[in-house]
């Protein structure tokens, strides 16, 4: 290992590299210093240019902090994410046709870098089919200007798979708390561990180099082996960054490096607002026991409500970037969590995801079809990307959608408990035809997925013949206020019932009582998983 500074550290970068930049999203484990030197020194220089920038997950603040920064013309000739919503001048770039640029599942990045690690050729996986990453539909290219294919259906066993072949690792930038003389790494105040390990592995058995950004050095030895997560025989180059936050909103919580428990009293109760009526009604989906995900936006909140009603300890929360347990962050902090029972690295939490190890998803959408279909990453006048989405959706049993029934000025009220309709919103979000698929509808009811959409007005299921509106608000006229706001006209439920009334009045809605473990209903593990090998349960 040698130590150097920062700006001898960008300098070993070669024009036409592929740098692979570890951590996720708001700062999580981001080598930030070194983006913030790339920057300064292209500016400056115009090299290193004509980079492919490769991030398993969006870096960025939603302003000008992250891959924003390397928003440079002739920087990057390409760039390869799951999520470009969080680099908004990253994204402008692309939509301008100013580079290259392609969206993949986050969990599929992730495993990657271990396919690339093993010397396989790619990754095999199902997730993705009938999506738009699909190549019979966009092959992930965000652009016009992106033209090559990096993606194949292939027929294995008798099954259709989507196949991403190996990518170029000429450089991998990590992060970690501590380094000690030999190069061995710690992530002890991080908030993720992402694909530290993985990545570095990869770079190495490709023949590229290894840099770590860390926040303070140790002396030889002073590491205790069980704390290593990365081994200083993969590190190249170190520099040293003592100023480095937690998160770009955090600089330095226990409780997310798990150091610390927070205390389970104290937190103000969630404001009643349309948010938290959605994720309500969410909530109400699920059941003791448990595994679950939850998405951004709405969904972050239901960890929360869960501890605002009691629950949270009779459910597994898990995020993707790792976090097994406890309660999730949310806000400009989603992606860490407090009070987890692990902290485990990205690739392993997407195997368990892709595995069917979730019981139930609660996600959002921006657009729903009348085949059930969903869109959450293709916006009007944006580029975006869905992280993990496909990933959570491919699999699970059970799937909550969640959002708002129309968008753009949208004004509800929640006087005496229940809703009105104050101000329509001016975008339907449920249209003839979504603008790309990010959740196919007709894949899910072949596997055999229990499917809701959930808004603060009405809540729909997924059945044979598409959706069908299962509840509606009490007060809410079912032509004017929904029928008239739809781009089809679903199948009504013979039995349509009013949305429970709890999710629109103040206090909490009572959930511990009546959320108590029971006998397993058919079909609460995940879809379409068949037997395990060797006749074991499942």
């Amino acid at each position: 290992m040698q130590l150097l500074e920062v700006a001898a550290a960008v300098r070993l970068l070669r024009n036409a590299d592929t740098v692979w930049f570890g951590g996720s999203g708001a700062g999580h484990a981001v080598p930030q210093r070194f983006i913030d030197e790339l920057a300064a020194e292209f500016a400056a220089h115009g090299s290193p240019r004509d980079l492919t920038t490769v991030r398993v997950v969006g870096i960025g603040d939603f302003g000008d902090r992250g891959f924003s920064q390397l928003a440079l013309p002739g920087l990057a000739r390409r760039t390869i994410g799951s999520n470009i919503g969080n680099e908004p001048a990253l994204g402008e770039l692309v939509a301008a046709n100013k580079i290259e640029s392609y969206s993949f599942p986050q969990g599929v990045l992730s495993a990657l870098c271990r396919e690339i690690a093993a010397g396989r050729p790619g990754l095999l996986t199902h997730v993705g089919l009938g999506t738009y990453v699909d190549p019979r539909q966009t092959g992930g290219r965000q652009n016009d200007i992106t033209t090559e294919e990096l993606v194949q259906v292939v027929e294995l066993a008798g099954s259709q798979w989507l196949f991403f072949p190996r990518l170029p690792v000429d450089v991998a930038v990590i992060r970690a708390s501590t380094a000690d003389e030999d190069g061995n790494l710690s992530m002890e105040r991080e908030a993720v561990q992402a694909e530290s390990l993985a990545m570095a592995m990869a770079a190495h058995n490709s023949g590229g180099i290894v840099i770590a950004q860390v926040g303070r050095l140790a002396a030889s030895g002073s590491l205790r082996p069980q704390d290593v997560r990365v081994p200083g025989a993969l590190v190249d180059y170190v520099f040293v960054d003592p100023d480095q936050r937690q998160t770009y909103a955090t600089e330095y919580s226990p409780f997310y490096a798990g150091a610390l428990r927070a205390p389970a009293a104290g937190a103000a109760p969630v404001p009643l607002t349309v948010r938290k009526v959605i994720a309500r009604r969410s909530l109400l989906e699920f059941r003791p026991g448990d595994i679950c995900n939850l998405g951004f936006g709405i969904s972050q909140e239901i960890g929360a409500l869960a501890a605002e009603e009691g629950v949270a300890d009779r459910l597994t929360l898990t995020v993707e970037q790792g976090i097994f347990g406890g309660v999730p962050a949310s806000g400009g902090d989603g992606g860490a969590g407090v009070n987890f029972q692990a902290m485990i690295d990205q690739p392993y939490m997407f195997d368990f995801y892709d595995g069917g190890g979730l019981d139930i998803a609660s996600l959002s959408f921006a657009e729903v079809d009348a085949n059930g279909n969903v869109n959450v990453h293709a916006f009007t006048g944006r580029v975006r990307g869905p992280g993990g989405f496909l990933n959570i959706s491919a699999r699970t049993g059970r799937i909550c959608f969640v959002g708002a029934f129309t968008a753009g000025g949208l004004d509800i009220g929640l006087d005496d408990g229940t809703l009105q309709i104050r101000q329509e919103g001016r975008m339907p979000k449920f249209v003839p035809q979504v603008r790309e698929i990010s959740f196919n509808g007709q894949l899910a009811r072949q596997r055999g997925q229990q499917v809701r959409y959930v808004t603060e007005r009405a809540v729909f299921a997924l059945d044979d013949g598409g959706l069908t509106l299962i509840e509606i608000a009490d007060g809410v006229d079912l032509e004017r206020d929904v029928l008239a706001h739809m781009g089809f006209r679903p199948h009504i439920a013979d039995d349509l019932r009013p949305m429970d009334p709890r999710i629109f009045r103040p206090g909490t809605m009572g959930l511990a009582a009546e959320f108590v473990p029971g006998p397993e209903p058919a079909g609460h593990r995940s879809a379409d998983l068949g037997p395990v090998d060797g006749g074991g349960r499942r």
